[in-house]
């Protein structure tokens, strides 16, 4: 079973005063993340998929919330975004049961409704549970291991299931990159037809590391650049895909409102796809490579609670660096290569501009940018 990173960060949580939300995508582990944290205790576990607790907890008042929790000094409400108004009923269980730790699971639904952020404000520690890490992955196997598997996680990304259904990855991803992938948006903005949405993450997994333009989408997909603004934002909320922006300070040459978009999991990328043709054989392994390391890198910052904030760098006469990191104090640069050769340049340009170093991170030195 995997350690997960933010196991230990909740744990110090426990009991100061807050109700605890996790959210993040659907199957990457949230229940479970929960219930080994609880596990020593006596807990009261409230599912928001049964329909006698959701209708328990839909609107109910501090009395009813009483008799309900009992003398449970723990609660855990799961799949917590099915039911109606729960921050008005979290709050109150908060506010009025001070003996009461609150833990709460939630899947994206909590970033589309904004579901606790009014009703719990500084109420609240949040924390986002995404597809297993790279470190959880050698914490468990090893590093040898781990590194021997590196195509495989090109190839089937980081799932849980996926990394527990060995031989049957390719069936696993082909369920999660169904409707189930983008369920949250049908069932929450109304959305009535994901064949749009399928065609545009087709397209999407299609131009990966490249730069993205909302225009030519438009006029791909044979809809409006409002639209597809539109659906992106709803795939980047429910935790499909991030977009990273061009760094610029206004220099004459640079990109200034450019986008490179990138998927959360290269598993899933692949099977929108549908290639899970080895490495070695692939044109897109480079892409795949840079896609896997950012998405890496972004769970380091994630768990580590960084302020960092994370970019790419292009010019007007296409020169480029993958990755850029802004602390506030300095920026750094990153060309990433899945074999890196004597050969590769870097941008002088950048690093003069900015009395930046740009480092190289490859297939064989990886574990220092992303541990």
């Amino acid at each position: 079973m995997f350690t997960r990173q933010i196991e230990s960060l909740i744990r110090k949580k426990i009991n100061k005063g807050k109700a605890i939300i996790v959210t993040g995508p659907r199957q990457v582990g949230k229940t479970t993340l929960i219930k080994t944290i609880l596990k020593d205790k006596d807990y009261l576990l409230l599912n928001g998929d049964d329909p006698h607790t959701k209708q328990l907890l839909t609107n109910p008042g501090i009395e009813e919330l009483k008799n309900i929790i009992g003398k449970k000094k723990y609660v855990f409400i799961d799949e917590a975004q099915r039911i109606e108004n729960i921050g008005i009923t979290l709050k109150l269980i908060t506010d009025e049961m001070k003996q009461v730790q609150l833990l709460v699971s939630g899947s994206s639904s909590f970033e589309l409704n904004n579901i606790t952020n009014e009703p719990l404000t500084g109420r609240k520690w949040e924390y986002r549970l995404l597809p297993l890490s790279w470190k959880e992955i050698e914490d468990e196997r090893g590093f040898i291991k781990a590194m021997q598997q590196l195509p495989q996680r090109l190839l089937y990304g980081m799932y849980p299931d996926v990394l527990n259904n060995k031989g049957d990855e390719v069936e696993v991803l082909r369920h999660l990159s169904g409707s189930y992938l983008y369920k949250d948006i049908l069932a929450i903005t109304g959305i009535r037809k994901p064949d749009l949405l399928e065609r545009l993450l087709r397209a999407l997994a299609l131009q990966l590391g490249n730069e993205v333009s909302y225009n030519e989408l438009s006029q791909l997909l044979h809809t409006d650049k409002n639209t597809i603004s539109s659906y992106i934002n709803l795939l980047q909320k429910t935790f499909v895909i991030f977009v990273l922006e061009s760094y610029s300070r206004n220099q004459r040459n640079e990109i200034k409102f450019g986008k490179k978009i990138y998927f959360h999991d290269v598993g899933i990328r692949n099977a929108i796809i549908g290639n899970f043709n080895p490495i070695d054989s692939r044109t897109d392994k480079g892409a795949l490579f840079e896609n896997f390391i950012i998405c890496e890198r972004k769970k380091k910052l994630e768990y580590s609670r960084s302020l960092n904030s994370s970019y790419f760098w292009r010019t007007k006469l296409q020169q480029e660096v993958d990755y850029v990191e802004d602390n506030g104090v300095k920026i750094s640069g990153f060309e990433i290569k899945w074999l890196a050769t004597k050969n590769v340049k870097t941008p002088t340009a950048f690093a003069n501009t900015y009395k930046a170093k740009i480092k190289l991170v490859d297939s064989k030195n990886l574990r220092e940018f992303i541990l």
